[in-house]
């Protein structure tokens, strides 16, 4: 019967949401945003369109994310979301109901995983399997982990980076810190208030981060860019002209954090399997993977080789996706 289901993989970020369908690939990459009306508790949009709406919304609308740094907050809205998207990409003249496998944090708990279970189930799924983030990003980005030698892997997503070291299709070693996208877009948000006494949104930051945002100065050349908010004093919008220099420096908290968590795992790991780290390296996946200089910034400190993920932002929903064809690693994988 297996030929007539739409098979999915899904990755439940905090940031973006991507699914995946057996024989087609990556069909749907949106933001987890949801937005609502607060009067009658209906979902007005979800992913890019509610995106849109984020800090934009009359009173009576409320723009949520569901899932905040890495946990659901709001089991409700995340099945209203997770029904959203599978719907939208479940071929509905199939009339079988598709096996889903969805990448959830390393650090989820056991009410969290009922929660994501029951609402693929109640959104179309027939059979739903979990699978560590870490683990699917390892597979994604074609990293040997079926092998007895040591994988590590570092998936710095929007509200968690996952670092894991793997081994014979097993965690040796997995820690989920609460740092990563998010928190970066709040420290530049922190750092204009503290500096310049000017309000800006989530959105500016995220702009300030992609375009001038790094974790080491890779050239000699200075990039500025035109950022608009609010002046705190006066109350009056107001624009100014911001330096990467001064990104930097804001994101040197987050960064550091996650550094620390990368030694903490590294000082934790048999000594075996710190040989072969020693010599393949770390893999950075997942989408702070793509901050300019992060991997010159650790290769510095840890002095280990570091390797970015070809493409950084998709590997859990393509990991997961190669899990769905492999009947074997599915048993040995799955939480």
């Amino acid at each position: 019967m297996g030929w007539f289901s739409n098979d999915m993989a899904i990755d439940l970020g905090t940031a973006n949401t991507l699914v995946y369908v057996k024989g087609k690939g990556i069909v749907c990459n949106e933001p987890s945003v949801v937005a609502i009306s607060s009067k009658t508790g209906r979902v007005l949009a979800v992913g890019s369109e509610a995106k849109k709406m984020l800090g934009r919304t009359p009173g009576d609308v409320k723009t949520i994310r569901p899932i905040k740094d890495g946990v659901i907050s709001d089991f409700d809205y995340t099945g209203e979301m997770l029904k959203y998207f599978i719907q939208r990409v479940h071929n509905r003249k199939s009339f079988m109901r598709p096996r889903i496998v969805i990448g959830v944090p390393s650090g989820i708990t056991q009410v969290e995983q009922r929660a994501v279970k029951d609402a693929a189930v109640s959104s179309g799924g027939r059979d739903v399997y979990l699978i560590e983030e870490p683990v699917a990003a390892a597979i994604g980005t074609g990293l040997p982990i079926s092998e007895p030698s040591g994988n590590m892997i570092v998936d710095i997503g929007g509200g968690t980076t996952d670092i894991a070291v793997i081994s014979m299709d097993g965690v040796v070693y997995s820690k989920a810190i609460r740092v990563g996208g998010d928190k970066m877009d709040e420290a530049i948000i922190n750092y204009i208030k503290r500096k310049y006494n000017l309000l800006i949104g989530e959105m500016m930051a995220e702009s300030i981060k992609m375009e001038l945002g790094s974790a080491y100065k890779t050239d000699n050349e200075r990039h500025t860019m035109e950022i608009k908010g609010r002046d705190l004093v006066s109350g009056i919008p107001k624009t100014l002209i911001l330096d990467d220099d001064e990104v930097r420096e804001s994101l040197a908290e987050p960064v550091s954090q996650i550094l620390n968590g990368i030694k903490l795992a590294l000082e934790n790991t048999p000594p075996e399997l710190s040989a072969d780290i020693v010599d393949k390296g770390i893999v950075l996946a997942g989408g702070g993977a793509l901050l300019k200089g992060l991997d010159v910034f650790l290769r510095e400190e840890t002095s280990l080789p570091i390797i970015i993920a070809e493409d950084p932002l998709t590997c859990v929903a393509l990991g997961a996706g190669k899990v769905l064809d492999d009947e074997q690693i599915l048993k040995k994988v799955m939480m």
